[in-house]
């Protein structure tokens, strides 16, 4: 499935998004994630379906003050 993540295109095969993090990597990391815009609690990812085109955005805490 292609999918956009981060402003890059992406083939994965994962029908959730919590196999598309796995896929990428990201599995263990503390992120954010916002498909299609939406942001999507780390409760929801094993439900929240992919589709062909979804646009994921992955954001990493940072620190500073």
């Amino acid at each position: 499935m292609h999918i956009l993540v981060n402003g890059i295109a992406h083939d994965v095969q994962a029908t959730t998004l919590a196999q598309a993090l796995d896929a990428l990597n990201y599995r263990q990391a503390i992120v954010a994630t916002a498909l299609n815009a939406t942001f999507v609690p780390v409760d929801q990812r094993d439900s929240t379906v992919l589709t062909e085109g979804d646009v994921l955005e992955i954001l990493a805490p940072m620190q500073g003050g």
